[in-house]
């Protein structure tokens, strides 16, 4: 199987080397936040009494859990348009592992997530004065993996189930908009700034947690406390969705 999956993985990575445009244009939106929203949420984090650093403390480690959250929800739109050229089809009838053909899949996507996020930390360590430790950069891309492992494997066994490119999109932006708004992604959501009934929904968000880690790595804090929620929600959140990737490739190219 690990020589299934490698295949596969370099299969994936030579097509998005060759058009690396998705790549590009995945990377845009966060850098609009950056550069655009960036400086807004700065100056209404210093009227809170933080410096400048902190604001972008606060929304660097936020964009690369929206860039992968954005980034590897979409992908099932590439294993949709393989499934109408006969790909898919073409696969069933050679030896490679089913297992191999979601995980090659999911882990191109992972990689190139992590690789969007490199690049955002690095402009806001040049443009933006960012003071994070590089052990907490560090394991915010491990985070950042495992977050696009989950959303790439949902995408595809979603895609895989739909078989709809007008369903498929529709049905990830009704999802994903409430997601990232109750996430506090773009301002952080809080007992004191929020009402009482957003910040209890906001609770059960499990991305809401993800993104508290992110932040709580990129400011050095590395207690239990800090780590536990996020990192066990994370890490289930990606077996659940390899093992629903997987069933859903067994199931359909048996």
């Amino acid at each position: 199987m690990l020589r299934d999956t490698w295949l596969i993985f370099r299969r994936e990575m030579t097509a998005a080397l060759r058009n690396p445009t998705w790549v590009l244009i995945g990377i845009m939106q966060p850098l609009l936040y950056l550069f655009l929203f960036g400086p807004l949420m700065v100056r209404a984090v210093q009227a809170q009494g933080l410096s400048e650093v902190d604001g972008w403390m606060l929304l660097t480690p936020a964009l690369i859990a929206q860039l992968a959250l954005f980034g590897s929800s979409f992908v099932g739109f590439g294993l949709l348009a393989e499934y109408r050229a006969g790909v898919v089809e073409r696969f069933r009838v050679t030896p490679v592992s089913r297992v191999a053909l979601l995980l090659g899949k999911v882990l191109a996507s992972a990689l190139q997530a992590v690789v969007q996020a490199l690049l955002i930390i690095a402009l806001a360590y040049l443009a933006f004065d960012l003071d994070a430790p590089v052990g907490g950069v560090l394991l915010s891309l491990v985070i950042v993996f495992l977050l696009a492992v989950s959303l790439a494997s949902c995408s595809y066994a979603l895609a895989l189930t739909l078989k709809s490119e007008e369903t498929f999109p529709a049905l990830l932006n009704a999802v994903l908009i409430p997601l990232l708004l109750l996430s506090g992604i773009l301002l952080p959501i809080t007992s004191g700034a929020a009402p009482e009934w957003l910040y209890r929904i906001s609770q059960i968000n499990p991305f809401r947690h993800v993104v508290d880690v992110e932040r709580n790595t990129f400011r050095g804090d590395f207690t239990m406390d800090a780590l536990f929620t996020g990192s066990v929600v994370v890490l289930v959140m990606a077996v659940v969705s390899v093992w629903w990737g997987t069933r859903t490739f067994q199931k359909e190219n048996a």
